[in-house]
């Protein structure tokens, strides 16, 4: 479990095809310390286990299935990624619960100035519009974010000043892709509903059809 609080911004070193997937080897000289094999490190959002510890570098597997719905395919040498570690029970809870499981993936459709904040504009799949409400919280590359605006297939974000410096946005461009993550109590609530439903259903089918002898 992690908060979307990022804690450093990596650099992917080295990317190792095998027949798992892929082995990243990241560089996080300021993180590195408290890394620990078989920890959990969310990497731009999706969680990852510590595999070994090289001085200042870590190394994570990606198996093919998260290769595939993430971005992280799409990292090369020298990529920056956003680092968390995992949540402990004592810390403040300053984002909001984030599972490091992928959603899907956005697209910047638009960034733009508001004085010093940028807003970003991110497409996503239509799937996921009825896990949003404005002034939710959303995941993207692994940073807790407010929606400020929401239309139909588009989440507006505001970023500000110190956001953008701490975090890999300020790498980003028209075109790019981020990893989505919708509020884990959305997906709960959906879940909860939808057995609720279809227990009362077969509850009628049962007092309809079922004669007791």
């Amino acid at each position: 479990m992690f908060t979307g609080l990022i804690q450093e911004v990596g650099t992917i070193e080295e990317v190792i095809e095998n027949a798992e997937g892929r082995e990243f080897v990241i560089r996080a000289p300021r993180l590195i310390t408290e890394i620990a094999p078989d920890d959990s490190v969310a990497t731009n959002g999706v969680c990852l286990t510590a595999t070994r510890i090289l001085g200042d570098r870590f190394r994570v597997q990606a198996i093919h299935m998260t290769l595939e719905k993430t971005s992280l395919g799409r990292l090369r040498p020298q990529d920056r990624v956003n680092l968390e570690l995992s949540l402990r029970p004592t810390d403040r809870l300053g984002g909001h619960f984030v599972q490091g499981h992928v959603n899907a993936l956005g697209t910047i459709k638009n960034i733009h100035m508001t004085g010093a904040n940028w807003e970003i504009d991110v497409a996503f799949p239509p799937e996921l519009r009825k896990y949003m409400i404005s002034e939710g919280s959303i995941a993207l590359d692994g940073i807790s974010l407010t929606i400020a605006r929401l239309q139909e297939m588009t989440l507006t974000v505001a970023i500000i000043p110190h956001t953008l410096e701490k975090t890999s946005l300020s790498t980003k461009s028209i075109g790019d892709v981020l990893n989505i993550e919708v509020d884990m109590m959305a997906k709960y609530i959906e879940n909860f509903l939808r057995l609720s439903h279809d227990q009362t259903r077969n509850d009628e089918w049962t007092r309809n059809f079922i004669t007791p002898r």
